[in-house]
């Protein structure tokens, strides 16, 4: 099924999940993406026909998502799961008090040197090398980070990877289990979850809507089991245009 032939029913029906990376087109680095007007006035129709119940779910931290969409701010949760606000007018809340040593950190940055053109993201519980720039590396950039994971044993890491970007990332998080806490609270509750999102690491998310009952798709990139697909963001823009028609 193409994700353009699943339109949004009445207003009450669906809690609508985004993964801001499927509304937004690659640019060469993460703070370099374009947020068009348009998009911004759509997501607050959108968020306003579902009644509140629409949600970002970001491999990106809370405060940069109300940087990108300002003055929007809508309910998110941020860093896969590790932040979370559940509507507009609340903080946000973080959900551990763990975070990646500076020693860590420290010889994060040092391997990335050995790759030209990649940039390393500290988020606080995880690690990000975006390697846009950087070539053909995907393969050797992952061995080695799969290397760096070893070398720390104690903090339980997990690599994960994404649309130019792997992530070392503490377990116990991830895109799934935020969506679960968003479906257990008003507005999202009682509601058919749809989530739409582009990479392997939102793999819980898509496996949690489809558990209870929703709709999952994929943007740019075909994945079995899932409801359907959209071919680029642009594409996810148009939907939702037509959503808040």
């Amino acid at each position: 099924m193409k994700a353009t032939d699943f339109f949004v029913p009445e207003a009450g029906a669906i809690s609508l999940f985004l993964d801001v990376g499927t509304l937004l087109d690659l640019a060469p680095t993460p703070d370099s993406v374009a947020v068009p007007k348009s998009l911004v006035d759509e997501l607050a129709l959108a968020e306003r026909r579902l009644d509140g119940a629409l949600a970002l779910v970001s491999g990106r931290p809370i405060e940069q998502l109300d940087l990108l969409f300002a003055p929007l701010r809508l309910p998110a949760s941020g860093v896969h799961g590790a932040e979370i606000r559940y509507s507009p007018s609340e903080p946000t809340r973080s959900l551990t008090a763990d975070r990646l040593p500076a020693r860590a950190w420290t010889e994060f940055q040092r391997l990335l040197d050995g790759f030209p053109g990649s940039l390393a993201e500290n988020k606080g519980v995880s690690f990000a090398a975006h390697y846009n720039l950087a070539g053909a590396v995907e393969g050797e950039l992952f061995l080695v980070l799969q290397r760096f994971r070893e070398k720390f044993p104690q903090l339980d890491l997990e690599l994960a990877s994404g649309r130019k970007v792997f992530e070392l990332k503490l377990r116990g998080f991830d895109k799934g289990a935020a969506i679960r806490r968003f479906m257990r609270r008003a507005p999202f509750a009682g509601r058919r979850p749809v989530f739409i999102a582009d990479d392997k690491i939102d793999r819980p998310g898509f496996e949690t809507v489809l558990a209870l009952g929703g709709a999952a798709f994929s943007v740019g990139v075909e994945m079995p089991g899932l409801s359907g697909s959209f071919a680029r963001p642009a594409a996810v823009r148009e939907w939702l245009a037509r959503v808040v028609a």
